[in-house]
């Protein structure tokens, strides 16, 4: 199944029904070190969420994919160009009217497929599905399968985990598997591997990357990526989100 934007009105009015399940990539337009285009997050959302259709699909549950959110909340990407944010009111409106443009045409199961950790971000995103949980006969259920979560987050890889994953070997690989053409391999290749204790230096107040250490706008070791790593990651999100599309709407798996 294509996604929503390559469909004719009449194709979707026969899609549109209770249980066919939306899910809308969020990403963001932000710098991603000096070896991966603005739009790294959307690319990697946009995989997630076209792998996870097809995986629903396979166990024969209608999925489309929306199409793509391509700004969110960027501001530790502040010093460098390229960079466009939205207020974080803005943002939880957009989700909001795209949730309830589905709800106005029948779709009552919406999944957010996020490629964009900015934390404050992720919260906006999670405040939205809670706004939304469950299905009503009027109303929508939002489903967040949120990869900053301990459960998911544990199956994506130790950099994942280490928070030092902006550009890094994570994204990286995942950008080399989905949209290669856009990686400047020979920049990735020349970058020294990048530690800057994230997570840490956001408990202890940096609001950029430039605070934190990162002056390059990355961190990680994008230089160690692979799309072979990346096609196994893209896999692990789509069972992310197909996994919980089944533990929260078994009976479309009837």
């Amino acid at each position: 199944m294509s996604g929503l934007s390559k469909k004719t009105w009449p194709e979707a009015r026969e899609l549109f029904d209770e249980r066919l399940v939306a899910i809308l990539p969020v990403g963001s337009t932000e710098p991603h070190g000096p070896h991966l285009p603005l739009d790294t997050d959307v690319t990697i959302a946009v995989a997630q969420a076209e792998a996870a259709a097809e995986k629903l699909g396979a166990k024969g549950v209608r999925a489309i994919v929306l199409p793509p959110v391509a700004y969110g909340l960027t501001h530790f990407t502040d010093g460098f160009e390229g960079r466009i944010s939205l207020r974080p009111g803005t943002l939880w409106a957009l989700l909001e009217d795209v949730v309830e443009s589905m709800e106005e045409q029948g779709v009552r199961r919406v999944v957010f497929s996020n490629g964009h950790l900015e934390p404050e971000h992720v919260q906006i995103l999670r405040g939205v599905a809670g706004d939304y949980p469950e299905i009503t006969p009027i109303r929508a259920q939002v489903l967040f399968p949120d990869n900053t979560r301990r459960r998911w987050a544990e199956t994506l890889g130790e950099e994942f985990r280490s928070g030092d994953c902006h550009a890094g070997r994570y994204e990286t690989s995942i950008v080399l598997a989905a949209d290669p053409d856009s990686v400047r391999e020979e920049a990735c290749r020349g970058l020294p591997p990048k530690s800057i204790d994230l997570i840490r230096k956001m408990k202890e107040g940096a609001r950029s990357f430039v605070e934190a250490g990162a002056e390059e706008a990355y961190c990680g070791d994008p230089a160690a990526a692979s799309a072979e790593e990346g096609e196994s990651l893209v896999d692990r999100l789509a069972d992310m989100i197909a996994l919980s599309v089944e533990e929260t709407w078994p009976e479309l798996f009837a």
